[in-house]
């Protein structure tokens, strides 16, 4: 591995679930449906989020999400209409469009699919996006010429555009000073950055940027049942937990069929993406501050307030208590939930800047909640789905149906 600009990359997704601290009882959907549909019945988390009744309300309409990836097929079935122009910052050849392994892509329809031809739904189809490509993985390898900080531009390219939220379904144990600007420009424009905390918590566990930055908000991933994914990281980056585990997505870069396995962080953090898109298109006039606000607000716990879960953050995602319900205080318009500190002021150049990053980050997350083994669980009826949450750090580590193959920098993941 390297550092710099040329630092390892990780794109998120591995298979195998742990119990570590949380738990959620779901409405799933119900029993085997037609072949053409059969995609749409693994996406188990859009019963369990409510996504019909919500859709009755909003569907992301008039919110742009920025997907900073491998591309975006915008000829895909489910994407068709969906996105708009972005910008390739590889140099390599081909655009923005050319999704080199689905993952990409595969992120897109998560947030955005309109669900044709037996496509993925996305959780706001509403919404619209712009892709940005980057590179990531064997692309790194397959193309050796591409030396310019290309994560950096792409942040800089997204926070220029039209689009309220950033998804980074990818991370790397590197930092760099570009990279930390370019996020740092990005909250500044007042935009919503998302980014994958990694999935390698069953092995090295270090933490990952972009997640890592303080202005950008760590995802995790959760099963089925709630439970926090074996794989999913949680070294001091995480701030709220979505659905990642048994997600399904595109196989390859051939597009011809989408393949079970497990979308991990990655699309955990597509998902908490379009849940944001969801609040932020009932309520245009917020700020990002206020959406994440609610967000973090509304998230199923049964720990203090403000407290973070080292597995958790804030806790499991629902967009519905605000959605549906109206829950969620958005606070004051100025202040960040992630830093507490004032993000008002005039946005700084969007060049990107050679001076050396600042101050080292403060703490993501603490660990009052995470001391505690399987503490208990309680039950809240208030969104319908009867979430209920378990405290504390796993003593034992019990892997559910194993892993398949890590995700590391230069090996294909799902």
């Amino acid at each position: 591995m390297t550092a710099g600009m040329s630092r390892a990359r990780r794109r998120v997704g591995v298979l195998g679930a742990l119990a570590v601290a949380a738990s959620w009882s779901v409405v799933f959907v119900g029993a085997a449906q037609p072949a053409a549909a059969d995609t749409q019945s693994k996406q188990w988390y859009l019963g369990a989020m409510q996504v019909e009744d919500m859709w009755k309300v909003t569907t992301g309409e008039g919110v742009k999400v920025a997907v900073v990836d491998t591309g975006v097929n915008s000829s895909t079935p489910s994407l068709q209409g969906q996105v708009l122009k972005g910008t390739d910052a590889t140099e390599a050849p081909g655009d923005e469009t050319d999704d080199y392994t689905g993952h990409g892509t595969t992120m897109a329809e998560l947030i955005a699919g309109t669900g044709k031809g037996g496509g993925l739904k996305g959780l706001a189809p509403g919404a619209k996006i712009i892709p940005l490509r980057i590179a990531l993985d064997e692309f790194e390898d397959e193309k050796p010429s591409i030396t310019i900080p290309d994560v950096a531009n792409a942040i800089r390219a997204a926070a220029d555009s039209d689009a309220r939220i950033i998804n980074m379904s990818f991370g790397g144990e590197y930092s760099s000073p570009q990279e930390r600007k370019a996020i740092e420009y990005a909250e500044s424009k007042g935009k919503l950055l998302f980014a994958a905390v990694g999935n390698e918590g069953h092995k090295q566990n270090k933490e990952e940027y972009p997640a890592a930055y303080p202005q950008v908000v760590g995802v995790a991933s959760a099963d089925r049942k709630g439970k926090v994914s074996s794989t999913s990281q949680h070294a001091g980056t995480v701030d709220v937990a979505s659905p990642g585990s048994d997600v399904p997505g595109w196989c390859d870069n051939s597009f011809k069929s989408y393949c079970g396995g497990d979308g991990g962080t990655s699309s955990a953090t597509a998902i908490a993406s379009a849940s944001a898109a969801l609040v932020w298109s009932l309520h245009p006039d917020w700020t990002a501050n206020q959406v994440l606000n609610v967000l973090f607000d509304t998230a199923g716990r049964d720990w203090e307030d403000g407290v973070r879960s080292k597995y958790l953050g804030h806790g499991l995602i629902r967009p519905s208590m605000n959605v549906l319900k109206g829950k969620g205080d958005p606070g004051p318009p100025d202040i960040s939930p992630l830093t507490k500190e004032k993000t008002t002021g005039a946005a700084k150049s969007s060049e990107p800047s050679s001076s050396k990053s600042g101050s080292p980050q403060p703490a993501k997350n603490g660990e009052a909640v995470d001391k505690a083994v399987a503490v208990k669980e309680s039950n809240s009826s208030d969104n319908g789905n009867q979430l209920g949450l378990i405290l504390g750090v796993a003593a034992a580590v019990a892997v559910l149906g194993g892993v398949a193959y890590a995700v590391v920098r230069r090996r294909k993941a799902a």
